[in-house]
């Protein structure tokens, strides 16, 4: 993928989650210049609940061999070519970045604050793929393992709520069928009044 100027449509109907990297790393700059912009996503309360562990350039092998520990447990006792196999999936990302948000005991807050770094995530995924840069959020259960917290250094009251792999592909998804919208909405009407459907 190369570098592209698109619009807004164009960036959210043309996206794709790319799961097959092929090994390019991805910058720290390009990396923090896509979550510099991410963070005019909406957020209630302008509370900002997020932050982010990002492994990118010199540091991403050390990112790679945490994910490793949780993700494969039983690596030492592989072959080289199974462990080959099982750590693709990251170890071909570009870059990773771990977001992490503010677990507020209150409900709606909660809500709140999980919808908003649902929209950081959504701008850092257009806003990469503006640049050429494909991405996929992942979210396996290792995330809440209380050792693999405290080896990112999530504190109390935080939730590690995905990882975002950054990269390049060789190839393009395809795009899937996506359920036309006229089958999800309906147009609320009171029983009284005239415009009422349910009749």
């Amino acid at each position: 993928m190369s570098q592209q100027q698109m619009s807004v449509r164009k960036a959210v109907t043309e996206r794709r989650s790319i799961k097959n990297f092929n090994g390019t790393p991805v910058s720290r700059e390009n990396v923090m210049e896509v979550l510099c912009d991410s963070r005019y996503a909406p957020n209630h309360g302008k509370r900002e609940p997020w932050r982010f562990v990002v492994g990118a350039g010199e540091n991403l092998p050390d990112v790679q061999g945490l994910i490793r520990e949780y993700a494969i447990p039983n690596w030492r006792e592989l072959t080289e070519e199974a462990l080959e196999r099982q750590s693709a999936k990251f170890k071909s990302a570009g870059a990773i970045v771990f977001a992490i948000v503010r677990e507020d005991m209150r409900q709606k807050q909660r809500l709140e604050d999980h919808m908003a770094i649902s929209a950081f995530l959504q701008n850092a995924q257009l806003l990469a793929w503006d640049k050429g840069i494909g991405t996929c959020i992942k979210t396996p259960a290792w995330l809440d393992q209380p050792q693999f917290r405290e080896a990112l250094g999530a504190g109390d009251g935080e939730r590690v709520i995905c990882m975002l792999h950054f990269g390049h592909s060789d190839t393009m998804p395809k795009e899937w069928d996506h359920t036309p919208i006229e089958e999800k909405v309906t147009f609320y009407s009171a029983p009284e009044s005239a415009d009422d459907t349910s009749k």
